[in-house]
């Protein structure tokens, strides 16, 4: 008996007896650490069937402490008793699970603070939203800042800004901060919270001891925790209590449950209450999100229909991609599609690596082909033509706005697009690339690269570029306060910005030239308070630029192995054009609360790209010979609905230049674009600014932002008339002259279609097809026209134009 059979029996074996057993107990979090008599933590107890589905058993479980005297447990709840260490345990099921539990300073009362207990009560009953207090103009007269960014100003505001009108230290109970807050005063907002609730005791706590501001040294947040980090749930209207917990920089830990913010990137597959409770609803994923202070943290939450009957495929993977897609897909109970025939494979492959489509010979040669390894062998031979490194140009081209304009003249910016051909065309490695482009000095024309920094000057728009097509990563909020739905704060937007403050710029002896250089002075201010930002690596540590160019320091930094943002985006970017969604979508939105589909595939492909000295053909070749890739786009039962998980084929129009190509190439005439020879390819133009009706069309990108956005592949009404009523499509079979050429040959009509059907489709004419065009041509006194009309109507069709 085979392994793979062997698993599938022993998969349905342990689902039968799902219900009979637990295989895992957990409890959340696995360590606890109380200090003062203020702390306290809420514990989750989970069950984990042998089938991976999750349980919430908190209730059911027994909890005890083997040390009473330290903490007492109340609904769940752990209150520290007396300093000391002692053990927490749970047993369920036979299963039992334990966790160590630290209580220091219990004697101690922790006094009241402004940032660390009332700002959390703003986030949490949505005071300091944009919808509230926190829109750019307040609401009502009263203004807080945006999600909290600016503690000092809100403090301000709040106690000297008509302070007699919000606050009473007199009689605290009677302020208008509580007593709207609690809905005994009219409030535009409504009632945020009861009066007997925590919320409402944390304000007159702070009030009561004189609504006083922070010591300089309050305690930051540097990590939020969300427990369990992963659920499997089963059947819809089960439960799962989330908890959150803060690590803050005095080395204390904080539950802060009842202060996060929670809610869910599907609420259709699990929602989440205020409180944290996830509600299990229709099949599919979810992320539950928790923010406190700036920081977002997510879990992932499958749900599954109750009683499905599933069997896991028995065809072994094909590499690590298959593993790890293979293991999501078995994790949603979904089964994946078959894998596509030779001639689909053919053409996919064809067009995704090289952008155009496989010739008559090529077609032919394939199919008659037995080897084993054919496709393997295809994927390499069309890996080491240039016409891929011409594809990945293009694609890098747009990311870095390769366009002349005002700033960069058209010799310059033809230059820069021939450097990067020639970049990739050399197999240089990609970290080697982004190197010389983000440490780049000299002149626009000797050295093309600095031509980086001179289709876009603009110091703060230049870091949020490099952010985002380097690391995949969208800062642009932090401009103006912390970051609504990311970790980034002003600090880390200004602290990035300030390492592209340095540049220096000035005019060659050709006035179309700029030399660029590092000027060596020049900081980057914060908005509020003005203080000079001292560079610092976006989620990472101050860097260590004295005496050297702050733009080399980055360069180095964001292209090091362990970087945690390069490897993990680039390899999401080049997912995406296989695929037409990356992992993470946009491919240029990596966040938390955006979390990619399969985050283990994600980090993996990273990893590989580091293990291949960011050689990314070598990326492309793991990714065309995945069982994944060849899937077929038909759909089954089991994964129609899947969108994200890669369980089949997905259909993709072909991006405009690329198709124009197609288009040239099957009808055997030349384009002339500028700065080129006759007969080059649309994804050769150098200049954005170069383009035609076409390509505007079909989306091809403006160029005009970093945004992977800007090429646009959905299907439009202007496009189908176009290729209908055109001067393309029309214009070219008549210029080619192919079908004529073809009868002068001596081919019979019939072969002729098969040709424009293998040319075309990469497939011949099914039975049906061919005996609906045979009769067509019956009795034609003009063959040469008719066989054009089905030549044209080829290219118009969606399978043409698409690639499935």
């Amino acid at each position: 008996m085979s392994q793979s059979i062997l698993a599938s029996f022993l998969f349905l074996a342990v689902a039968a007896s799902a219900h009979a057993a637990t295989a895992r107990l957990d409890i959340y979090p696995n360590d606890v650490q109380l200090r003062t008599n203020f702390a306290r933590q809420r514990m989750v107890v989970v069950a984990t069937r042998p089938d991976g589905v999750t349980e919430d058993v908190t209730a059911k479980a027994k909890i005890s402490l083997a040390d009473g005297r330290i903490a007492r447990i109340e609904n769940s709840t752990v209150y520290p008793t007396a300093d000391g260490q002692t053990k927490l345990q749970a047993q369920y099921d036979g299963q039992t699970a334990m966790t160590n539990m630290d209580v220091q300073n219990f004697a101690a009362a922790r006094p009241i603070g402004f940032r660390t207990d009332v700002m959390p009560v703003f986030m949490r009953a949505g005071c300091n939203t944009g919808a509230c207090h926190g829109s750019a103009r307040g609401k009502d007269g009263f203004r807080l800042s945006l999600f909290g960014f600016d503690p000092e100003g809100d403090h301000f505001r709040l106690t000297r800004e008509l302070g007699y009108r919000r606050i009473n230290l007199a009689q605290p109970e009677e302020s208008l901060l509580v007593q709207k807050s609690i809905g005994a005063v009219p409030h535009t907002g409504g009632k945020r919270f009861d009066a007997t609730s925590e919320y409402a005791k944390t304000l007159l706590d702070w009030l009561q001891a004189g609504a006083p501001n922070d010591a300089s040294n309050v305690p930051t947040v540097e990590s939020v925790d969300i427990f369990p980090r992963e659920l499997l749930l089963e059947g819809a209207g089960v439960k799962q209590q989330m908890i959150a917990r803060a690590h803050y920089s005095d080395g204390s830990q904080r539950d802060v449950t009842n202060l996060a913010v929670f809610y869910s990137n599907n609420d259709n597959s699990a929602a989440v209450s205020p409180d944290g409770v996830v509600t299990a609803a229709n099949r599919g994923e979810a992320f539950i999100l928790a923010r406190f202070n700036t920081k977002t943290v997510g879990s992932q939450a499958l749900v599954l229909p109750a009683g499905l009957n599933y069997a896991p495929p028995t065809v072994p993977p094909a590499n690590y991609i298959d593993e790890l897609v293979n293991a999501k897909l078995q994790k949603l109970r979904i089964l994946p599609s078959d894998i596509c025939s030779d001639s689909v494979f053919l053409r996919r492959a064809t067009i995704d690596i090289t952008g155009v489509l496989p010739s008559d010979e090529e077609y032919r040669g394939f199919l008659d082909d037995k080897a084993a390894d054919k496709r393997a062998k295809l994927v390499d031979r069309l890996l080491s033509q240039k016409a891929f490194a011409e594809i990945w140009a293009m694609k890098w081209a747009e990311l870095l706005k390769v366009k002349s304009n005002l700033q960069a003249s058209y010799k310059s910016i033809y230059l820069y697009a021939n450097w990067l051909t020639e970049q990739i065309a050399n197999n240089v490695p990609l970290n080697q690339i982004v190197r010389q482009l983000l440490a780049s000095r000299g002149g626009t024309f000797s050295t093309p690269p600095t031509n980086f920094y001179q289709v876009e000057n603009d110091t703060l728009k230049t870091s949020e570029n490099v952010a985002q097509v380097f690391m995949g990563v969208r800062v642009q909020c932090a401009q103006c306060h912390n970051h609504p739905f990311d970790r980034w704060t002003m600090d880390d937007y200004y602290s990035f910005a300030a390492f592209f403050s340095q540049i220096g710029r000035k005019e060659g002896e050709d006035y179309r030239e700029t030399i660029v250089f590092n000027s060596g002075g020049g900081e980057v201010n914060h908005p509020i308070g003005g203080r000079a930002m001292p560079p610092k690596f976006l989620g990472g540590a101050m860097a260590d630029c004295n005496g050297k160019d702050r733009r080399q320091v980055l360069a180095d930094w964001l292209t090091a192995p362990d970087n945690p943002f390069f490897a993990p985006s680039v390899a999401n970017r080049v997912w995406a054009h296989f695929f037409g969604v990356g992992i993470v979508e946009p491919v240029d939105d990596i966040r938390v609360s955006n979390p990619a589909s399969n985050p283990e595939l994600l980090q993996r492909l990273g990893r590989k790209l580091v293990e291949y000295n960011y050689d990314f053909k070598r990326l492309v070749r793991d990714i065309c010979l995945s069982q994944t890739y060849q899937r077929v786009t038909q759909t089954t039962a089991s994964n129609e609905a899947d969108q994200r998980n890669f369980a089949h084929g997905r259909v993709r129009r072909i991006q405009a230049e690329m198709l124009r190509d197609c288009v040239s190439e099957v009808t055997e005439t030349k384009d002339k674009f500028r700065g080129l020879p006759l007969g080059a390819r649309a994804v050769q133009i150098a200049d954005g600014s170069t383009s035609d009706y076409f390509l505007e069309t079909f989306g091809r990108s403006p160029r005009e932002t970093v945004c992977a956005c800007d090429v646009r592949s959905e299907p439009t009404l202007s496009q189908a008339l176009h290729l209908l009523n055109g001067d393309t499509v029309q214009a070219k079979i008549r210029d080619g002259h192919l079908v004529p050429r073809l009868l002068a040959e001596k081919k019979s009509p019939e072969e002729i279609v098969k040709i424009l059907y293998v040319r075309t489709l990469s497939r011949d004419p099914d039975a049906a097809e061919l005996a609906a065009l045979k009769k067509m041509l019956e009795g034609q006194p003009k063959p040469v026209e008719a066989l054009e009309d089905i030549f044209w109507g080829l290219l118009n069709s969606r399978e043409f134009c698409f690639n499935h």
